[in-house]
């Protein structure tokens, strides 16, 4: 993962419900040249196909047995 500090971010741990639609509104809300966390707590597999088929490119990261990191990006 990247050691820069991301343009945007989402700790769905912290949504009462689904994350989905607040995800898929930061990725809408994404710049060509920005990057994108979400913070989870496990490893969010399902939206990985959602994302390639968006075109975005993702890196994925166990920081801790409750908290995965998906640095996104645009391909």
């Amino acid at each position: 993962m990247s050691t820069d500090t991301p343009d945007r971010s989402l700790d769905a741990r912290q949504i009462d419900g689904e994350p989905f639609s607040d995800i898929v509104a930061e990725l809408d809300a994404l710049g060509d040249d920005e990057t994108f966390v979400l913070v989870n707590s496990f490893e969010p597999e399902p939206l990985y196909d959602v994302l390639e088929q968006r075109g975005f490119t993702y890196e994925t990261e166990r920081v801790a047995d409750d908290e995965w990191q998906v640095e996104i990006e645009h391909v």
